[in-house]
């Protein structure tokens, strides 16, 4: 936790720094023009000012920083959920303490492997916060010592299950974020239309509207996916378990309301033109109840999935 919330300081000064930047990028222009009436020295001045509101080495120094400290952060974070298993001889997934655990190894996982593929480092603070958030939670209200799997956890389809939904969970954050700063960039482009140039500055660094808005959408598309067979096997997984399929338990019915959510906003976007801010809420709605499946549900909320440990 310490490394992760080091993390999130290096990437909020990033973001401090990009601010900075827009601004500078901003005023560089209206700076070299007003001295191209100088004698021999507008050209000059504009080139120079240009040149530094380009600079990327400061901003670029501390998102390394972070990103570095991510990656040790996930490197200490998986390392004490093996431990975890290793000591309860099992797959750290019996209650709630130990989902959390795993569930944030793998947002932080996904989130660094993704970066192969595109540069998303820019989610690095609200990654880096929310593991910082969840995992003190879980420590000072969901922390159980090790104990046995209770007879119907006990199945290879515990693995399958659990994995798939993590994964799942973690393209969904992913998602969330980039929607997030989806919104964010809708209200600044309002602001700018209106003559406020120096509102949310340090978004001109980041994608334009459009491409948060496709980002989000294919990686809500993959988490939907590992979403989909994690109720397909937990349906498996009851009929072995409890002799049915499907028992309108209320695990049950919100795995299958975060589904229906999901669906909603793939098929909206896909096929009725939902776009802008409403694709945006639709997302952000959709991983409200993810969360609150996981904190409220479990916790409040009995049935034959009540495995919380607390």
């Amino acid at each position: 936790m310490i490394v992760y919330a080091i993390a999130f300081v290096f990437y909020v000064v990033d973001l401090a720094n990009r601010s900075g930047d827009a601004h500078l990028a901003a005023a560089a222009p209206a700076t070299g023009q007003a001295a191209a009436g100088a004698a021999g020295g507008g050209t000059a001045t504009m080139v120079k000012q240009r040149a530094a509101a380009q600079k990327k080495l400061p901003r670029s120094r501390w998102l390394r920083a972070g990103f570095a400290l991510t990656v040790l952060g996930f490197l200490l974070h998986l390392a004490a959920t093996v431990m975890r298993g290793i000591a309860a001889e099992r797959v750290p997934w019996a209650n709630m303490y130990e989902f959390a655990l795993t569930a944030t190894v793998s947002i932080v996982g996904i989130f660094l492997i993704v970066q192969f593929f595109i540069d998303l480092r820019f989610l690095g603070a609200l990654v880096t916060g929310m593991t910082v958030m969840f995992l003190g939670v879980a420590k000072v209200k969901y922390y159980v010592d090790i104990v046995p799997l209770v007879p119907a956890l006990d199945s290879y389809w515990l693995v399958i299950h659990i994995i798939v939904a993590v994964l799942a969970v973690g393209f969904f954050t992913l998602s969330f974020g980039l929607s997030l700063l989806q919104l964010l960039q809708a209200r600044r482009t309002t602001k700018v239309k209106i003559g406020d140039t120096k509102s949310m500055a340090f978004m001109t660094s980041f994608p334009n509207q459009v491409r948060l808005e496709d980002l989000a959408y294919r990686l809500a598309i993959i988490g939907f996916a590992f979403w989909t067979f994690t109720l397909i096997a937990g349906s498996i997984w009851a009929e072995a378990a409890w002799s049915r399929y499907w028992g309108w338990d209320v695990k049950e019915v919100w795995t299958f309301i975060i589904w229906v959510l999901y669906a909603g906003f793939i098929h909206a976007r896909a096929t009725r033109g939902w776009r802008g801010t409403r694709s945006a809420w639709l997302n952000i709605v959709a991983y409200a109840a993810v969360i609150f499946n996981f904190s409220v549900v479990n916790v409040f909320f009995k049935g034959l999935h009540a495995y919380s440990g607390l």
